[in-house]
């Protein structure tokens, strides 16, 4: 972890040796963490532009001239990108493929990295443990597009998201889904590994789908939470889901 309560991660190929950022928030911490494994960083994969998950960028290709790779979509905005990539495309790190998945809402251009054989999905602001990023620059519709992709992927897929923010994400997951046995369970977990300075992340996708109110806004029950009538569009239940969120103490 690093800066307040970002997550950064280092994807080694061992294979090639190739090793690979994803997102940039800060480059101490990123290069103690590469000193301390004995590994040199090849690869930086930007997520989305905002500077908690860019701002190492500048030094990092400096002292390693790591090659950096992101959305197509937000190349305006991010620093020192060198390739461009976008959803359905496939980024490689050695022998180690990642698939670009979109996931506009956070921000237009977000986009995920789902390393397929390993089982490994990198969601930086997109979704996070029983949530899922305030929804600055996107709409409702194309951001639940998105997540139903992410949804789609095997149950066993860890995610590995930008922030440790599970435990207010319990908290307002409870509020609206109170009756969930599978939520309960999860949030007296996190509770447990928080206080004990344990990370709550990776978390397995089966257990989101389970908690995480947002993948389940196609649920009746959380139809009803948000009072809308069951058969809402669930995009219009994300919507409400999103804006309860936003206003929850």
């Amino acid at each position: 972890m690093c800066r307040t309560d970002n997550y950064g991660y280092l994807v080694h190929d061992v294979e090639t040796g190739k090793t690979a950022s994803i997102d940039a928030p800060d480059a101490k911490a990123i290069k103690a963490a590469l000193e301390m494994r004995g590994w040199t960083l090849s690869d930086i994969l930007i997520t989305h532009h905002h500077t908690d998950h860019v701002e190492g960028v500048p030094a990092l290709k400096r002292e390693y001239g790591a090659l950096v790779t992101g959305p197509k979509a937000e190349a305006e905005k991010i620093l020192g990108l060198d390739v461009l990539t976008g959803p359905g495309e496939n980024v490689s790190l050695g022998a180690t493929d990642f698939y670009v998945i979109g996931t506009p809402g956070h921000t237009l251009g977000h986009v995920v990295y789902y390393d397929h054989a390993g089982g490994h999905l990198f969601t930086a602001d997109a979704l996070f443990s029983m949530g899922v990023g305030r929804m600055f620059e996107g709409k409702p519709g194309p951001m639940w597009e998105g997540l139903e992709e992410v949804r789609a992927l095997p149950d066993e897929t860890l995610i590995y998201c930008g922030h440790e923010y599970s435990p207010d994400n319990a908290r307002f997951a409870q509020s609206v889904d109170p009756r969930n046995a599978a939520l309960k369970i999860r949030a007296a977990e996190v509770k447990r590994m928080r206080d004990t300075g344990k990370f709550t992340i990776p978390v397995s996708l089966r257990m989101e789908k389970a908690t995480n109110p947002f993948l389940r806004a196609d649920r009746p029950e959380l139809a009803t939470a948000m009072g809308l009538a069951p058969g809402t569009k669930p995009s219009a239940v994300f919507a409400a889901l999103r804006a309860a969120k936003d206003n929850f103490k």
